[in-house]
């Protein structure tokens, strides 16, 4: 049986960087599965509208980061594929190289500091603004201070992804994702626990509270602590500039995260203020299944970054080429199976009838069209994300252009749509536009392969 496992774990790519990876994606898909009963048990449609949009509101944070964190792993990754470990946590080799590592972390911790203070601030003026206005009876419900607690924890949470980020470059990928498959643990079980307490919408922010405390304590009582302390003392006669080698790169990713907001993060807020927090929370629910699949078969492509990364550094395309063909292949066939492992487990919940409480757990889902109209965009966009990391580990974004289309025209499909035809044209807007984006990317990544690559 041991045999059997490992010959199936092998012909599907399954390292223990992403055996990590994707035990977290499991426990988060399972963990979402889970916590759908909890919420349709103890908390009310209203409520879960407040629970999901949380979410899409705190996503704001894409306009502060703006791509840094994957760019400062590329970058990382680049410098230290010229070095070497001596020892879990030193490295060796030319001095310059160590130098241009240590001004990285100087200036992410520099940086960080000072964008998670402003994110915190606009955080919460942004959320009590739009809950207050979007919802005539927002008194009725509470969640103002659930509401701070989330700010400070997504605050803090931002002030540590730049070290994760570094580390990830530095090849600790499998070291991260144990640390993330431990936080993914404390997210669930917090929230399922403050939900049987009767904390209600607490729980988000507790929640959110309890996982950045856990990365801080993480860090700081690991040999994480060393590496970091180690490369914040190395004299740094030689600095990555930022305005010279990141600024020219980063504005294009930023352009690309941005549009990225608008075509994933507007449908919940769109929906809250156009049909209701009820419909809002069908559509989060049902985007918190669909975004675990996808985040599952991600850990398949966002393990090997580094990897990709350093082969490209030391121009090994033809190595480069055969790891990610087969990675999308097994991408592709995770994210296919799952998709229907969900569509059909909704269709048994529907048709038994399954009940929590008063309520139809079949009915917090969204109606099986437009379900099957968002399906379709995630399993095209297992591709398009696939193209797209590839072409940006070479230190390129040649996706630009594409990207802002689609955040011009799946942004005003979404405004435009929702307002008129609710929820089926949010949801057939961004399937349509998803489809006719399809043959643009994947040229855009052929052309870009064959003229840094050659024939």
């Amino acid at each position: 049986m041991m045999s059997l496992i490992k010959k199936i774990a092998s012909k599907l790519g399954v390292d223990k960087s992403i055996a990590y990876s994707s035990s977290s994606r499991i426990i988060g898909a399972f963990a979402s599965v889970a916590t759908i009963f909890f919420i349709s048990r103890y908390l009310t449609g209203v409520e879960q509208g407040f629970y999901y949009t949380f979410g899409s509101i705190v996503a704001i944070q894409i306009f502060f980061e703006l791509g840094l964190n994957n760019i400062i792993t590329q970058y990382v990754a680049h410098e230290a594929s010229h070095l070497s470990w001596i020892n879990t946590y030193t490295l060796e080799g030319e001095a310059s190289y160590k130098s241009r590592l240590a001004s990285l972390l100087h200036f992410a911790i520099k940086w960080y500091s000072i964008i998670a203070i402003g994110f915190f601030i606009i955080l919460v003026i942004v959320g009590l603004v739009f809950f207050s206005f979007s919802y005539e009876n927002s008194d009725a419900v509470s969640w103002k201070i659930p509401w701070m607690l989330i700010c400070i924890g997504a605050s803090v949470n931002l002030f540590t992804t730049p070290l994760l980020a570094i580390l990830m470059g530095l090849d600790k990928v499998k070291e991260v994702s144990k640390m993330r498959f431990y936080q993914q643990l404390i997210l669930p079980l917090s929230a399922w626990l403050g939900l049987l307490l009767g904390f209600k919408l607490y729980v988000v922010g507790i929640s959110s509270l309890l996982s950045a405390s856990y990365v801080i304590i993480y860090l700081f009582s690991s040999d994480f602590k060393k590496i970091i302390h180690n490369l914040w003392k190395e004299t740094i006669v030689e600095r990555v500039s930022y305005m010279k080698e990141i600024f020219p790169y980063q504005w294009k990713i930023a352009l690309s995260w941005i549009s990225g907001y608008f075509i994933f993060q507007l449908f919940n807020p769109v929906l809250f203020a156009t049909e209701g927090p009820v419909v809002a929370g069908q559509m989060g629910m049902t985007l918190v299944v669909l975004g675990g699949i996808q985040a599952f078969s991600a850990s398949w492509l966002n393990t090997k970054v580094p990897l990709y990364s350093k082969l490209i550094a030391l121009k090994h395309y033809m190595q480069l080429d055969s790891l990610f063909n087969k990675t999308l292949k097994q991408m592709a066939f995770i994210c296919c199976w799952l998709l229907t492992i969900m569509l059909v487990a909704i269709f048994i919940i529907r048709q038994t009838g399954v009940k929590l409480g008063d309520n139809y757990l079949g009915d917090r889902f969204l109606g099986y069209l437009p379900m099957i109209l968002m399906m379709i965009p995630l399993f095209i966009n297992q591709y398009v994300s696939s193209w797209a990391t590839y072409l940006r580990c070479h230190k390129q974004e040649p996706f630009l252009y594409i990207s802002i289309v689609l955040g011009i025209l799946v942004c005003s499909s979404t405004l435009l749509l929702g307002k008129y035809m609710g929820v089926i044209g949010i949801t057939a807007g961004y399937c349509l536009i998803t489809l006719c984006s399809l043959p643009w990317a994947y040229w855009i990544y052929k052309t870009k392969k064959r003229e840094w690559h050659g024939k």
